[in-house]
């Protein structure tokens, strides 16, 4: 908070309007004018405090060590409107010795020390300068506020009842005092407070409601009742007294009265879609789930009750609806209306496309998301989500399409360069899935997981383009970012396999891999293929083996692997037949066809 911002805290102590004047407009006053003004209203009642201050304290200044203290409170007050506030401070305490009495000086002192966040130094100040100037309310103020900062609460509790002695027209006092007396625990002195503002201004929200919560708290639901009909007599027009007060006839078990406080408020505010929401929890607790339902069908066609809160109600079915799927059907309904009635809200379509998301009904759920891009291309996070379904669906077209408008729109975003990259990979345009890919790490920031992806498919373009040093340090990088990247192991392991080189370093990091994920098919695969490279047919036959086991058996790739370490071990009427059913399965070797023509394995 800068000194500008501080000083207007405090002025707005003394005057709530104040604070609330600057940060609205004020017509026709050029806001730095106003600052200027500003500061010197400040300098002017500093200096007209500090005069009353020597002018009113015990010792008599002699007409030097007058001249002396203004011209030294003066530079002081210099050195702290330009930020210069140890100068400030050094300067007000200079000022302080020549006149030990000055209010002023000590206000300033306590001002600084308040706003370097010096608690104890703010505390012992601002008291002595409110000693020193009982009739200053600026001091009285800032003594309070130092107490506050201090946890001192009976103390600011007597401070203000003090201040109410000369100010009892003050009803911000009065709040400011029962605030104390809740913090230090008196639920019942508080709410005496609140009596009195109430004597004082009539009947109001503020007031009522803070009682509402204190009787609530204490348990004393039938004083909370009664505050609330209060309100309701003084303001029969407003439509969520009759709601809080259903609320409360609900806690206490009086349902009957709590459904005509319902329909009281029906009847006072007919458009009042809160009122059905009211009712759904009403019929809810009831056990009453067919009419809750309808409530809030209701609520949700009303065009003034605001999409925000129609979001909150359906993440609530969001989570609901993971443990009981009888409420699918009515969130997706839910969800059909929020679009009927706010059709030009993205947030209609993008609730309704992750509930169809989490139902895997990909293809659905990315028509809601580009509906929902279409009117807010400005919001990343419904690109992203859209990238992600196009990824889920495997099409490699709209992912790439999507992707490089993602990238265009949000160029400082890494993800939508990631998705392009392996939208290329895909599709085998392995130069612009590099230069997407390059281009994205930069800027990944504190995300080791994303950058690791990064420096992967950096090495999986480079592989394909068979920059083989280019992309063994691409995966290099990717392992010292995550040592335990399965993905990475595998793959790097894989392609040195194929490349029968580094088969040492290739087999411990496909049988780190394989630890650290079991039975995953194709690690086991490649782990198999690295003994096969190395001539450990025997153990090439067990690991490649247990890949078919675990979900491999209609891979073409395993099934032609496996009938190649057949072939190795002599069996070679077995690996004619794995060849064959590889050939069915398809994803083998262009030799395939060569194989099984003639019996023989070829490399």
């Amino acid at each position: 908070m800068n000194w500008i911002k501080y000083k207007i805290k405090l002025l707005s102590l003394y005057s709530p309007s104040l604070e609330k004047g600057i940060k609205g407009k004020v017509p026709g006053i050029d806001m730095s004018i106003f600052v200027f003004i500003l500061f010197l209203f400040i300098s002017i009642v500093s200096c007209k405090t500090s005069q009353k201050a020597a002018s009113a304290s015990g010792k008599q200044l002699s007409g030097r060590e007058r001249l002396e203290f203004e011209n030294t409170f003066f530079d002081a007050d210099k050195e702290k409107i330009l930020g210069n506030y140890d100068l400030a401070e050094t300067d007000f305490l200079k000022a302080l010795r020549i006149d030990p009495t000055s209010g002023a000086a000590m206000f300033e002192l306590a001002n600084i020390y308040t706003f370097q966040n010096n608690k104890k130094l703010a505390l012992q100040y601002s008291k002595k300068a409110a000693l020193a100037d009982p009739n200053n309310i600026w001091y009285q103020l800032l003594y309070i506020e130092s107490l506050k900062d201090n946890k001192m609460p009976a103390e600011v509790v007597a401070a203000y009842q003090k201040l109410l002695k000369k100010y009892p027209e003050r009803v911000d006092f009065y709040y400011e005092l029962a605030n104390a007396y809740l913090y230090e625990s008196k639920p019942a002195e508080a709410l005496k407070v609140y009596d009195k503002i109430e004597s004082l201004t009539g009947v109001t929200e503020d007031a009522s409601m803070q009682k509402i919560k204190i009787y609530k708290a204490v348990n004393n639901s039938e004083k909370a009742v009664i505050e609330v009909q209060k309100l309701i007599k003084a303001f029969p027009k407003e439509g969520k007294y009759y709601g809080i007060l259903g609320e409360l006839y609900q806690d206490k078990g009086q349902n009957e009265k709590a459904l005509q406080a319902y329909n009281d408020l029906l009847k006072a505010d007919p458009e009042n879609a809160f009122v059905h929401l009211s009712l759904a929890d009403y019929y809810k607790k009831n056990k009453q789930n067919d009419k809750a339902f309808s409530e809030v069908k209701i609520a949700f066609k009303n065009k003034e009750l605001d999409i925000d809160t129609k979001v909150k109600i359906l993440l609530s079915y969001y989570t609901l609806t993971e443990f009981s799927s009888d409420l699918k059907a009515d969130a997706e309904e839910l969800c059909r209306i929020l679009i009927e009635v706010h059709p030009d809200d993205a947030k209609s379509f993008s609730i309704y496309g992750d509930f169809l998301y989490r139902d895997k009904k990909f293809e659905d759920a990315r028509t809601q998301y580009r509906k929902a891009v279409a009117i807010d291309k400005e919001k990343y996070a419904l690109w992203n989500q859209l990238l992600i379904i196009d990824s889920e669906l495997n099409d490699y077209y709209s992912l790439l399409k999507e992707s490089k408008e993602a990238m265009e729109l949000f160029p400082s975003q890494p993800l939508p360069y990631f998705f392009n990259g392996a939208s290329n990979i895909q599709l085998k345009n392995y130069k612009e899935a590099l230069t997407a890919l390059i281009a994205g790490k930069e800027y990944v920031f504190d995300n080791k997981p994303v950058l690791t992806q990064f420096y992967s498919s950096i090495g999986d373009a480079l592989n394909q383009l068979k920059n083989y040093p280019a992309s063994d340090s691409a995966y290099n990088k990717a392992l010292e970012v995550d040592s335990n990247n399965v993905y990475v192991l595998n793959n790097y392991a894989y392609y040195l396999s194929l490349r029968n080189v580094n088969l040492e370093k290739a087999e411990a990091m496909s049988k780190r891999s394989n630890q650290i994920v079991p039975n995953s098919s194709s690690y086991q695969d490649t782990y198999g293929w690295i003994l096969y490279q190395m001539k450990k047919y025997d153990d090439a036959k067990v690991w490649i083996g247990k890949a078919i086991e675990n979900g491999g058996s209609a891979n073409g790739t395993l099934l032609e692997h496996y009938g190649d370490v057949l072939f190795k071990l002599g069996e070679t009427e077995k690996s004619l037949k794995y060849w064959m059913d590889a050939k069915k399965a398809s994803g083998t070797t262009d030799l395939i066809d060569k194989k099984i023509a003639d019996k023989k394995l070829y490399e």
